[in-house]
């Protein structure tokens, strides 16, 4: 998918979302002040924000395609995010607002007066807010925005709390009570729980996710699919935008291939992935010979007997220099100094006189 029509496609959805929310708040405010229930006025005003994110997201992705720059080499992409963030903390303010509104609904509650009409257009919006909530969450999937997902999922909230507040009308019609300050404080405390799972997802992009399983098994799967590939590690990805990514991984070659053929192996790599992942990587080099085949897998087996120890590669020995390295991927509360320990002793014991160089990798990656 190319940059232009994810543009396209993520513009086209936030335009429809914004229309679709203007009126609906318009028609809403006008029902509520008529009515004079707090719930329908604030469930306007959360169609608002709704239309204020979907503008957010419009302006978000014009600022994340612009071209890499001198202070920005790689590029907007991280932008995305940062209107993300920005769209949950719109939903967050107005469920703080609407939660003030509610309480004082409740301490000083008021019977509202609903007529047939303002029952048929909170019915009618309950409907396309569940329509338009499943259309701009898919469409967010497709296009990988994070601001589309997260519009999508407020707007099926919305139509969890519409009907709450169409309730509320069928009890105060049926039983003349009027719970319209407890619903607007229900809605008040959904509307803030949604925006803060919105902000925590955007942040947590921000700050690095681990990434996507699928994602990076495809990419090691698509390296191995090379002659001469005896095995791919150390996969690191760093996105810059849902939509492109800077990498590293480390591969295992016969020790006896020339620099030509390396060459030509890791340029053929690189492209396909570009191709088909998006992602720039940097290719590692970990040679291996068929000498001390014994060693290397007793090395293994000793390191998988420690809890934590998830794999180890790139063990290779220098008779001339007396020295083995060897890299141990572990999980993140392992006990690295005990493992390092134990290898070493069992290196001496295999091969005295040899000097054990141990390189423990994070699990960065599925």
């Amino acid at each position: 998918m190319s940059n232009l029509t994810r543009e396209q496609g993520i513009t086209r959805t936030s335009v429809i979302g914004v229309i679709v929310n203007v009126l609906l708040s318009g028609f809403k405010a006008l029902v509520g002040l008529i009515s004079g229930s707090i719930s329908i006025v604030l469930d306007a005003v959360n169609n608002l924000t709704d239309a204020v994110s979907s503008i957010v997201t419009i302006i978000g992705i014009k600022l994340a395609r612009r071209k890499p720059d001198e202070k920005h080499p790689f590029g907007h992409g991280r932008i995305e995010y940062f209107s993300a963030i920005i769209v949950a903390g719109i939903v967050i303010v107005a469920g703080v607002t609407s939660l003030y509104e509610s309480i004082q609904k409740i301490l000083a509650p008021e019977m509202p007066d609903y007529s047939t009409a303002s029952v048929i257009i909170v019915a009618v919006a309950v409907l396309v807010k569940v329509f338009l909530g499943r259309y701009v969450k898919g469409q967010g999937e497709k296009y990988q925005s994070e601001a589309l997902v997260a519009s999508g999922s407020d707007a099926s909230l919305d139509a969890i709390l519409s009907a709450s507040t169409l309730l509320g009308i069928g009890i105060t019609l049926i039983f003349h009570i009027t719970l319209d300050g407890w619903i607007g404080t229900l809605i008040a405390l959904y509307i803030i729980k949604a925006g803060w799972e919105m902000l925590m997802d955007s942040v947590s992009s921000v700050i690095g996710n681990r990434p996507d399983s699928e994602v990076s098994r495809a990419i090691r799967e698509t390296v191995c699919e090379h002659d001469g590939i005896l095995g791919a590690y150390d996969l690191v990805l760093h996105d810059y935008g849902p939509d492109y990514a800077i990498g590293s991984v480390h591969i295992e070659i016969p020790s006896d291939m020339t620099a030509d053929e390396i060459h030509k192996l890791t340029r053929h790599i690189s492209q396909e992935v570009m191709e088909k992942y998006h992602v720039i990587l940097t290719i590692g080099i970990y040679a291996i010979d068929n000498t001390h085949q014994e060693l290397r897998e007793s090395i293994h087996k000793v390191a998988m007997e420690h809890e934590g120890v998830l794999g180890t590669h790139a063990i290779y020995v220098d008779d001339q220099e007396k020295y083995i390295t060897i890299d141990v991927i572990t999980d993140f509360q392992v006990d690295r100094a005990a493992l390092r320990e134990d290898l070493e002793g069992h290196i001496h014991e295999y091969l005295p006189g040899y000097r054990a160089d141990i390189n423990f990798d994070n699990n960065f990656s599925d």
